[in-house]
């Protein structure tokens, strides 16, 4: 009988995004894997999918539903590995298969980003810190994905049995790649746009925490003296709308394009020249790295995630959160500064190979899994 892993989040969008690669890897292992996740997406390389009704909030009772279900199926599965993601889906798996450990099932979260962090609220630490700790005691790997969060956790001492530290979910440096100028000119005329538009690309769900209103602030700052410069703003949300009315009162609508849900950001991003970031919390966002992987320099608001990647001065700028004023200066001398533009991406795209590729993400993720592929540890190993 193959061995099983089962992967749980809060959507299934969660693993088409990010974690195709290692349901692939496990299947070429010979496991049998299964996916537990709100939502009725086909996926690659699964061999059984649950559609549960986890929701985002903690306080929906549907959850008490997913969690029932959940449990339900762990211990009718009898997975030998259980890796658990998002705030939720890391919540309900862990508390869920607590049985399941006491009989050597093995337990592992990756924590996407802690909601506690340096600068958070002092109702995020009351709320989500002491949270994460409790479950700490029923995980057996903690994986975190940026450094200033794995200092956390080893420095709180969270009980997990490892603590690993994990530079995210990689990125496919042939898929996301640079292109010649002509390429790029010609990429921008198939789109709609003119050869020397200056085109800046953001992509993420519209919510007060990716803050796209801080980028329509600053683009209405430069619209004067760089008119031929356009905002991409890939992506869906409850304030997509908002965002759309704040473009138009600020006489920029026709300088801002709302792309709503794409497939194709491995064919937009090659064609733009400057990635931008708003958010006001990350832990490692794919977003920069698929956009360093192309070639463009960043801008981005200061968080610990994008401090990571965005080394000041090299391959972009870090400005403070909502400071739209700086935001636009950064901009401006960008847009105006193609040998820069042009020097910046290429150290971003040397950072990525070095650091962030799919291939060595990959193998640092089946390290840590070889670590829990034996047979099931002794159940007084697993209920420490």
């Amino acid at each position: 009988m193959p061995k099983k892993v089962l992967f749980c989040a809060t959507v299934d969008y969660h693993f088409k995004a990010f974690h195709i690669p290692y349901m692939k890897w496990f299947q070429e292992q010979g496991w049998e894997v299964h996916v537990a996740a709100k939502g009725g997406m086909e996926l690659p390389y699964v061999d059984k999918k649950y559609n549960l009704p986890i929701q985002r909030s903690p306080f929906k009772l549907m959850n008490l539903k997913a969690y029932a279900q959940l449990k339900s199926m762990i211990k009718e599965q009898e997975f030998d590995i259980i890796h658990c993601h998002t705030p939720m889906g890391g919540v309900l798996a862990r508390l869920a298969a607590r049985a399941a450990r006491k009989k050597g099932t093995r337990v592992i979260y990756t924590a996407h980003g802690f909601h506690f962090c340096q600068g958070s609220s002092l109702a995020s630490w009351l709320v989500y810190y002491p949270l994460e700790k409790i479950l700490s005691y029923f995980t057996d790997c903690l994986i975190t994905i940026n450094e200033e969060d794995y200092r956390l956790a080893v420095s709180r001492k969270f009980r997990a049995q490892h603590v690993e530290y994990v530079r995210g979910v990689g990125v496919d440096t042939e898929r996301f790649k640079p292109v010649g100028e002509a390429d790029k000119r010609e990429m921008k005329q198939s789109y709609g746009f003119q050869p020397e538009d200056i085109l800046l690309f953001y992509a993420a769900e519209f919510n007060s925490n990716k803050n796209q209103q801080m980028l329509i602030r600053a683009l209405s700052l430069i619209k004067a003296d760089a008119p031929s410069v356009k905002l991409l703003l890939a992506g869906e949300g409850a304030l997509k709308e908002q965002c759309q009315e704040l473009a138009d009162q600020l006489d920029v609508a026709g300088n801002v394009s709302f792309l709503g849900y794409r497939n194709d950001i491995d064919q937009l991003l090659p064609m733009c020249d400057i990635a931008v970031a708003s958010s006001l919390r990350e832990g490692l966002p794919v977003n920069i790295m698929e956009a360093m992987a192309c070639g463009l320099p960043i801008i981005a608001s200061r968080n610990r995630g994008h401090h990571e990647l965005v080394h000041e001065e090299q391959n972009g700028y870090l400005v403070t959160p909502n400071d739209h004023e700086a935001l636009a200066e950064k901009m401006k001398l960008l847009v105006h500064n193609k040998e820069l533009r042009v020097h910046m991406g290429l150290q971003g795209r040397e950072l990525v190979e070095q650091r962030y590729a799919i291939q060595q993400i990959l193998a640092e993720k089946s390290r840590i899994y070889a670590l829990f592929m034996d047979e099931k540890v002794d159940v007084m190993w697993a209920i420490q």
